[in-house]
């Protein structure tokens, strides 16, 4: 019990040091306030930003700050500088005539350092739609899919991990035969250490080959439900980060990645096993006797929060879903000159751009799961993330056509508070059948 809050007590430290837009610790704060206070413009509209600049928490003075404007995530369209005068500066975004979202880079230097920031503005991103078309045969392409997943026997080992176990939970680690004979994902299953029926939760990762534990969401089990933390590329989640370094360098990275291994055609990309894996996790929890028999979430962030919604919209089971800025949304949205969804195929990699690649990403991206998602969900997102954009959380959300909730944090990048974390779990609270 002592090893699990030592644990727990260094993992909400590194939240703190996180749950920021500044560096942790450093000498700098930037102010940036934009003067419509939702951070939201109408087409055509002038935008203008006020930016201040403090130093151990003193308001500077005569400054030069550099600022580069332009598209999110697009090239830049206009530079210049300002001076810092009475420690404030206004700077003119200018406007969209197209619904999407204007970066402001800001870049000073202060003895000898440069410190770098940004805020982002939307121009009504309510309007926003996706690029991304649906099939003919998208329905059709995955029933037929999971019908032949659901044919591999379901094999499961499950282990007790005492290390992330305590007097409220129970902590297993599970290994589940998946989508086809051999194929198998990993995950930590946590179930509350008390008599009952509980509600199940299904969490899917984030982007990327590493290291994993369950203690960031152990609350879940603390309050009554059962939770799978899932691993998706079948390996150990309890390897050492070295091990997973070197797995993360053989196919983890640029042209290597899993993100892209055999997007040439839809039936050898790397992603089909893994959402079909989304779906056979779902048959795990659902087999489990302290289920319910009624409540099925989905739940995660990043590439998660992609997958949950993936998951949402194959798997009827699932009675709601809350996830933070998605991937995997409108990946081909640069083909429209505007930002697009990570993993930015068209930016970060190589020889993206063919007819069949296209093609395959149209089953396989989010907006099209969206589009038949029938149960509530609930998202939330900030505006200064880069790496899932503004822009494409908008055009899931707005291609939503079940019931929906949004938390908007503008200030926020790719993160979301432990505050928000809890915030996630009340609306699933509420949700519940």
């Amino acid at each position: 019990m002592k090893k699990i809050s030592l644990l727990l007590l260094c993992f909400l430290a590194i939240c703190t040091v996180y749950a920021q837009n500044n560096p942790a610790q450093s000498n700098v704060l930037w102010v940036t306030t934009p003067d419509h206070t939702n951070w939201l413009y109408k087409l055509k509209e002038e935008a203008k930003i006020t930016v201040s600049l403090y130093e151990y928490g003193v308001l500077q003075d005569g400054l030069t700050i550099s600022y580069s404007i332009g598209p999110e995530l697009m090239p830049v369209e206009k530079t210049g500088t300002v001076t810092l005068k009475k420690g404030q500066a206004v700077i003119s975004l200018g406007s969209l005539t197209k619904p999407g979202f204007k970066d402001c880079q800001l870049r000073v230097k202060l003895n000898g350092e440069e410190y770098k920031h940004h805020i982002k503005v939307g121009f009504e991103p309510d309007k926003l739609t996706a690029y991304t078309p649906m099939p003919a045969d998208f329905s059709s392409y995955w029933g037929k899919a999971l019908e032949e997943a659901a044919q591999v026997p379901m094999e499961v080992t499950k282990v007790f991990v005492p290390e992330y176990s305590s007097n409220k939970v129970d902590c297993y680690l599970v290994k589940i035969q998946a989508a086809k004979k051999g194929s198998y994902v990993y995950g930590y299953l946590t179930v509350p250490k008390k008599q009952g029926k509980f509600p199940v939760v299904f969490s899917p990762p984030g982007a990327g080959i590493k290291p994993m534990n369950p203690l960031k969401d152990m609350f879940y089990a603390e309050n009554g439900f059962i939770r799978l933390d899932m691993e998706i590329h079948g390996i150990r989640p309890d390897l050492d980060e070295a091990t997973y370094e070197e797995i993360s360098r053989f196919f983890g990275r640029g042209n290597n990645s899993y993100l892209v291994n055999g997007l040439e055609n839809r039936d050898s990309y790397y992603m089909k096993k893994v959402y079909l894996a989304c779906v056979r996790a779902v048959d795990y929890l659902t087999s489990l006797p302290e289920w319910d028999g009624k409540n099925v979430i989905a739940q995660g962030g990043s590439q998660g929060g992609a997958l949950a919604l993936i998951a949402t919209g194959l798997d009827p089971r699932i009675t709601a879903c809350a996830a933070s800025h998605p991937a995997l949304s409108d990946m081909a949205g640069y083909k429209a000159n505007r930002a697009g969804g990570y993993p930015h195929l068209f930016t970060n990699f190589e020889g993206m751009d063919t007819p069949e690649k296209l093609k395959t990403l149209e089953y396989y991206d989010v907006v099209n799961f969206a589009k038949i998602i029938k149960v509530p969900v609930f998202m939330t997102w900030g505006y200064n993330d880069d790496v899932c954009p503004p822009t494409t959380s908008y055009i899931v959300y707005n291609t939503l056509q079940s019931k929906k909730e949004a938390l908007i944090t503008p200030v926020n990048e790719h993160w979301i508070s432990q505050t928000t974390r809890h915030q996630i779990l009340d609306w699933i609270k509420k949700n519940l059948l």
